[in-house]
This record gives structure tokens, sequence and C-alpha cells, in this order.
């Protein structure tokens, strides 16, 4: 990766928009850490792997995110540098990831399909992508929400999903877990013939 690219993942995705078994052999995720708004509209235009995506005609969709909280670690690095901004109230964008012991695989994925599930139909939902680096035990969910108390309803107030957060707790199912949330600041391109943010582009600016 370029100079001004401080972290990067090249991660797979699964088919329904959350953690999948079955993985989406058709779409990749790249996340990527910038130093600067420049280095990624350098990277963005004319680095090796863009002029690679246009080559070939790939469909891409691209979100530009502020971190506005981050904790845990990925890879034993913590990638993330906080911007505080309290008086941001608009849409939030959410990235969990974890690395799953692999003698709870069962645990984790026998409680995936009902929190996926609930997540589809919550209240300020706007769209998911289910990405990680290896099948099975290297898993994170990318989600975008109308709101901060959107998100703070699904993660806390719904009984499923808290019961979910205890057993994780209670029985240890992480090796390695991180949490952030973002301000979306930009997005560019499609996913499937779709902007799913195009009627928030203008709380983005």
């Amino acid at each position: 990766m370029q100079k001004g690219c401080t972290f990067w993942k090249l991660l797979g995705s699964g088919q329904n928009g959350t953690f999948d078994l079955q993985p989406d052999w058709q779409q990749w995720g790249l996340l990527a850490v910038w130093e600067t708004r420049e280095g990624f509209e350098y990277f963005d235009k004319r680095s090796s792997v863009s002029c690679w995506w246009t080559f070939f005609g790939v469909e891409r969709w691209t979100i530009l995110l502020s971190p506005l909280q981050s904790h845990g670690k990925w890879d034993g690095q913590e990638p993330f540098l906080v911007i505080d901004d309290p008086n941001y109230a608009g849409p939030i964008a959410v990235l969990t990831r974890a690395t799953i012991r692999l003698h709870r695989l069962k645990n984790f994925w026998s409680n995936v399909d009902g929190v996926a599930a609930l997540m589809l139909t919550a209240k300020g939902y706007i769209t998911s992508l289910g990405i990680g680096e290896a099948p099975f035990y290297r898993q994170a969910t990318f989600s975008v929400w109308e709101s901060l108390d959107d998100v703070k309803a699904f993660a806390y107030r719904s009984r499923e999903h808290s019961e979910v957060i205890h057993k994780t707790r209670a029985e240890n199912w992480y090796k390695e877990e991180l949490f952030a949330r973002f301000k979306p600041l930009a997005t560019l391109g499609t996913i499937k013939g779709q902007n799913p943010l195009k009627d928030y582009l203008n709380l983005f600016n």
C-alpha cells in the first residue's frame, strides 16, 4: 500500500449483509486508513490498484469516514485515530470485528442468524456488509444507521442482541475484538447497481 496509508485489510464478503458462512465470491472489501484526504484521492485516481479496478470494469462503492469512537485492537493494532466531534448528530457507521476462539465457533455461529434478522428490520437501519479476513473465525460487520440513538437501541435495548452480548463475555468467545463508530463524510459509486446512502448524502456534507 502507498505512503500515507497507516493500516489496510483486504476482506472477503458474506452474502447477506452480516456474518455469513456463505461467501460472495464476486464481492470484496478494502478497508484502509489514510493520514490525509489527499492520500486517499491519490490512491483512488492514480494507484495501480485503482487502475486495475478500472481496467476490469468492476463496480465500486466507497464510503469515506471519520472515526468518532474506537476500542479494541485489530492484529494487535489500534488502527483508528479518533477525532472528537461531540456536536455531531447525523448518520453513524459502525464496524464490529472479532477473531473468534476456535473452540467457541459453534457458540458464535449458532447465534448469528437471529441477530442478523433483527438488525435488518431494526429502526434506523440503512445498510450493512458482512466482511472478514478468513472464513468462519475472523469476521466483521460494517453497518450504517440513521442516528446514534438507533445504534444504541439495537445494540443495548433489544433483548435478543443484549443476550448475545452477554454470552460473548460470559463464554469468552473472542480472542481479539474491535468496535468503532464513524461519521460518514461522503460516498462514491454503487454496489449492486445502487448507492444505498443516496437519500442521506445531503446529511454528509
